[in-house]
């Protein structure tokens, strides 16, 4: 079993919550909040990307 940190849900008005967590060995997961034992995981510098790409503006187009 994985001891996984969350962080406190992102949510927004109306739609699903996300929880960031990372672990003891450098990964980092994504789950929606109440569901957090299905979750994607890769390494923290991945999760540092993806935010850094999403600031930038590059998922605009999803919203």
């Amino acid at each position: 079993m994985r001891n996984i940190r969350w962080e406190e849900p992102f949510c927004a008005e109306g739609s699903a919550c996300f929880r960031l967590g990372t672990d003891e060995d450098g990964n980092a997961y994504i789950a929606v909040a109440g569901a957090e034992g299905t979750y994607i995981t890769d390494s923290r510098e991945a999760l540092r990307t993806l935010i850094r790409e999403i600031k930038a503006g590059k998922a605009d187009h999803l919203l």
